[in-house]
């Protein structure tokens, strides 16, 4: 039983950590692409149409892939927790539901037109078709989240006979920790896709692309991270504090506080040993983790022994925490330092570009290290104080359950390095596209047909100069 649910966690754990990389760049670059739309159609400046077109692309790929895993992960509840609908199904599948009916739908609809429609409708109605699909892909998340939201903070619900009941389905969706939870991943999503947006730029100009569409591109991306990074550090505070409120256990753990203590110091490294219950080789500043906390320095937090048997692990917690912590201040640093050269009007150095193109995936990390430590949090429990996830496990033989995860594990990475490497692929093909004076614009790969009619082109000019 404890290898089938070890296995099991691992699965839904490699499914989930696969799929949320695609929203996180979907749910924003969506509205990247309608910004850039939105300036083309207000200016007529064909550059705002140039970065469109490409990042329409990548946007495209992005969400295939984000449907396609998405759609792996729905078969699990059924496969791998069966005790998961079998509680909270009332709940969960309409949920679910509304993702499907109002976002999905709204996606679905307007997603051809947005793709293939540029030149088949008109420009009034291309912006409004990437108008819905941005609309949609925010609703999804919203939906999304209140699940999950739920499942961390339960209310508006009774159990009956150990299955849960809807009561108040407003309570339900904007139950305590959404709005929280929501702006959090929307702004993370914010923030994935404007590294990704400059990190491929920046690679198109080491690459040599001096066109326009990319350095507009890149500080478009660098100027949404420079105003999103701090925003995200205040929310990240009010969500913090709304954790201590309903999950004091997830902060203690985040913490490596073991002891209920006042002025509960600010732990920056240690080994946490849930054996002997401290921490070893510490490095602390006193007081200041309250502070951050409870605004208080000497204000009270619960320590891990205040819930022995009912918390999470640690290390999981205590170290993601810090690698997302950590990582959102390199974006800090990084997109501040981008924001200087652009309000200083000068071009960035070449060093600062490769600093851009080395954190085109940082927004991955820091999501990802952040959902392990709200999802692991949560822990002993898949809905908190209501379901315990050794009691909706599967009792499918583990032999099963590890044939699927090491197949879904080598699609995986096959997936993702064949993503990344379609990514800079397109970048250095971009780098060779040319304008087309007599057409609004056309991206053409620089085809060695292209390459022998340009040389014979270069050859007779030089022939005819020398003349």
């Amino acid at each position: 039983m404890v290898e089938t649910l070890l296995f099991s966690r691992l699965q839904f754990a490699l499914n989930i950590s696969f799929h949320i990389l695609f929203p996180t760049i979907t749910i924003a670059l969506c509205w990247f692409l309608l910004f850039f739309k939105i300036q083309h159609n207000r200016t007529g400046d064909e550059v705002w149409l140039r970065a469109y077109r490409f990042w329409v692309k990548i946007f495209a790929l992005s969400f295939a892939l984000g449907v396609v895993s998405g759609i792996t992960m729905s078969f699990q509840f059924g496969t791998n927790w069966p005790g998961f609908m079998e509680v909270v199904g009332n709940i969960a599948g309409p949920l679910l539901g509304y993702e499907v009916l109002t976002a999905f739908f709204l996606e679905a609809t307007f997603l051809g037109v947005m793709l293939f429609g540029m030149d088949r409708v008109s420009p009034r109605v291309h912006t409004f078709a990437t108008a819905m699909v941005a609309l949609g892909t925010t609703a999804s998340a919203f939906w999304i989240l209140s699940l999950n939201s739920w499942m961390q903070t339960p209310t508006g619900f009774e159990m009956r006979d150990g299955v849960a009941y809807p009561l108040d389905w407003f309570a339900i969706i904007f139950n305590p920790s959404l709005p929280y939870r929501l702006s959090h991943m929307l702004i993370a999503s914010g923030l994935t896709a404007s590294f990704l947006v400059a990190g491929i730029s920046a690679y198109r100009m080491i690459k040599g692309d001096h066109k326009k569409a990319p350095k507009l591109a890149l500080k478009t991306a660098v100027i949404a991270a420079a105003l999103l990074t701090p925003l995200q550090v205040f929310i990240g505070d009010l969500h913090g504090l709304n954790t201590l409120e309903h999950q004091p256990q997830k902060i203690a753990a985040i913490e490596g506080a073991w002891e209920t203590k006042k002025g509960l110091p600010l732990v920056l490294f240690a080994l946490p040993d849930e054996g002997s219950r401290e921490n070893h080789f510490e490095i602390a500043i006193p007081n200041i983790a309250s502070l951050i906390l409870t605004h208080d320095f000497k204000g009270e937090v619960k320590g891990l022994n205040e819930f022995e048997g009912e918390h999470p692990p640690v290390a999981p917690l205590f170290f993601g925490f810090r690698i997302m912590v950590g990582m959102g201040m390199l974006m800090l640093a990084s997109a501040w330092l981008g924001a200087f050269y652009i309000a200083r009007k000068k071009e960035m150095p070449n060093w600062l570009l490769k600093v851009f193109v080395g954190m085109s995936f940082s927004g991955w990390i820091a999501t990802l290290a952040g959902w392990y430590v709200t999802e692991i949090g949560r822990q002993p429990y898949l809905v908190s104080g209501v379901l315990k996830t050794e009691d909706a496990v599967t009792t499918v033989p583990i032999e099963n359950i590890a044939t699927s995860f090491t197949l879904y594990l080598i699609t995986y990475v096959a997936l993702l390095a064949a993503y990344i490497h379609t990514l800079f692929r397109m970048a250095r093909k971009s780098v060779y596209i040319e304008e087309i004076n007599h057409t609004p614009y056309q991206e053409l790969p620089l085809t060695k047909s292209h390459e022998l009619e340009e040389g014979e082109a270069l050859s007779n000019k030089a022939i005819g100069g020398a003349q």
